[in-house]
């Protein structure tokens, strides 16, 4: 079956990390097939040779149909997953857009971009190291900045509250709007509808280090050798 595009949400997998910030694109994933349930027609499909989960969404707005994919790797090896998803699926690099937070965009926002730098995001490292090019989407999420310099790990494995977490809600259906418009007239119709996006308002956040002891997983619960950021 020919395919438009592919749609990948990076993430951590478990119910340890379901709803943090670094969790972003695997809730676009949810919202995103959802809409496919609602709209038009998704079929599960099986992606463990992938580690993914994995799901063909044909909608009359995509004019076609995408693959959409949560890794079931730990965040710095999503490559794993997406490398040899495009290659099974005789895809190219630049038929995959990837959505993933982004600390350098404040919260409410989002950005849309082709190629470019991973900002030490290790999710996008990843997926550029095993694929041999940066040359492909990125669905750009933002998370912002903690309040405290060194607390980065603990800010985005901590479960976003009150405005801050309305804010992720605000996102998720303009997202939606962002890769419709990506898929129905390209590049530059979706990098201006990313650029129009605002935060609803300023949120209040707590520290990080608040966060992580109310409701972030806890360090130890990465495996060894992984690095769930």
């Amino acid at each position: 079956m020919d395919y438009n595009g592919v749609l990948v949400g990076l993430g951590n997998p478990g119910a340890r990390y379901e709803g943090t910030r670094h969790n972003c694109g695997f809730a676009l994933i949810d919202a995103f097939v959802d809409f496919g349930y609602r709209h038009g027609t998704v079929d599960e499909m099986n992606g463990g040779k992938f580690s993914c989960q994995l799901w063909r969404v044909r909608l009359p707005r995509l004019d076609g149909c995408w693959l959409a994919a949560k890794p079931q790797t730990f965040m710095n090896l999503s490559g794993q997953c997406v490398q040899p998803l495009l290659s099974w699926h005789k895809l190219k690099a630049a038929d995959l857009v990837v959505a993933h937070d982004e600390l350098d965009i404040p919260p409410g926002e989002l950005r849309f971009k082709f190629g470019g730098g991973n900002a030490g995001h290790n999710g996008l490292k990843s997926i550029t190291e095993l694929l041999g090019t940066p040359d492909f989407y990125r669905l750009r999420m933002g998370i912002g900045r903690p309040p405290h310099k060194g607390d980065v790990t603990n800010w985005v494995l901590g479960r976003p509250q009150g405005e801050d977490a309305e804010n992720l809600d605000h996102i998720l259906p303009l997202a939606l709007d962002v890769l419709f418009a990506f898929a129905d007239k390209g590049l530059d119709s979706a990098v201006r509808l990313a650029g129009k996006t605002t935060r609803p308002r300023k949120p209040v956040r707590q520290t990080a280090n608040a966060e992580a002891s109310n409701n972030s997983p806890e360090a130890s619960a990465t495996p060894q050798n992984k690095d769930n950021t």
